[in-house]
C-alpha cells in the first residue's frame, strides 16, 4: 500500500546513513478523494526463501511513511453487489495461520498534506488499515499494511510474498465477528508502475488487500522497489 516519507518497514536490515531509516510507504484510499498512499520501507532485498516467521510475531508493531502517489478515484462498481458482506466493524486483530501472523491492528488516518499516517514504530508486529475507508468485511476494498521489517529487525509481513493462493486470512472485528478471506493471489509490482485502479478501486463483494514492500532494495534511494499485494475475497464469517 503507499506514500510519505518518515516510518518505514525494515527487517534487520538498516539504510546507510540514517538513524529511523525508511518506512514504508502507507496505502491510504482516500474514497472521495481518490489519494492513495503506496508502501516505502527500509532494508535490504528479501531472500529467495521462506524466512522462520519473526519472533515479532507474536508482539511487535510497525514503522514509518514516505512518499506520495497520486492514483484515480475509487471506481464504482458496475456490477451488482454479490457475495457475502458484514456490516461496518472496526478490526482489531489479523491472523494469517500458514504465516504464523498474529498482530493486532491500529486505524490510519490522513496527516498534513493528504498523506497517511504510519502506525507506531515501536510495534513491528502491528498492522494498519485506512480507517476512513472500507472495514474488512464490508463490501469494497479494504487496505491493510504491514511493515516487511524495521531498524530493529524482522517485521509483521516479512513472509508475505510466500502466502498462497487458498490460504487464510482471519480478522477479528469489533462486534466480535471473525471475517474470514480467502487469498486468491499475491502478486509483485513495481512501485514505479504501481496498478493503483486494480489495488484500490471499489469492487461489487467483499476485497482484502495486505500489502507490503519487496523487491530489491536500492540504497541510493533507501527504499525498496517494489510492493507485495495479497489479493483476498470474504469466503465466510463467523461470531467469536
Amino acid at each position: 500500500m503507499a506514500a510519505p516519507q518518515s516510518p518505514g518497514s525494515a527487517h534487520t536490515r538498516t539504510a546507510p546513513g540514517s538513524t529511523l531509516g525508511r518506512a514504508l510507504m502507507w496505502p491510504a484510499v482516500t474514497a472521495g478523494l481518490g489519494m492513495l498512499l503506496i508502501y516505502n520501507s527500509f532494508g535490504t532485498s528479501a531472500d529467495d526463501k521462506p524466512p522462520a516467521p519473526p519472533a515479532a510475531a507474536v508482539a511487535p508493531a510497525v514503522p514509518e511513511v514516505l512518499g506520495s502517489h497520486a492514483a484515480p478515484r475509487p471506481v464504482a462498481p458496475s456490477e451488482r453487489p454479490v457475495g457475502p458482506a458484514l456490516l461496518r466493524s472496526v478490526p482489531t486483530r489479523l491472523q494469517i495461520p500458514s504465516l504464523g501472523v498474529n498482530a493486532p491492528f491500529t486505524g490510519l488516518a490522513l496527516g498534513a498534506g493528504g498523506r497517511l499516517n504510519p502506525p507506531p514504530a515501536n510495534d513491528p508486529n502491528m498492522v494498519g488499515w485506512f480507517k476512513d475507508g472500507v472495514t474488512p468485511g464490508e463490501r469494497g476494498a479494504s487496505i491493510v499494511a504491514g511493515h516487511v521489517d524495521t531498524m530493529t529487525g524482522p517485521a509483521v509481513f516479512l513472509s508475505l510474498q510466500f502466502l498462497k493462493p487458498g490460504a487464510t486470512v482471519d480478522i477479528t472485528r469489533a462486534d466480535g465477528s471473525v471475517a474470514t478471506f480467502k487469498v486468491d493471489s499475491v502478486e509483485t509490482f513495481s512501485k514505479a508502475k504501481f496498478p493503483d485502479k486494480r489495488v484500490y478501486s471499489d469492487t461489487p463483494s467483499a476485497q482484502l488487500r495486505l500489502i507490503t514492500c519487496g523487491g530489491p532494495y536500492n540504497k541510493t534511494a533507501k527504499d525498496y522497489e517494489d510492493n507485495v499485494v495479497a489479493f483476498a475475497h470474504l469466503d465466510s464469517s463467523k461470531n467469536g
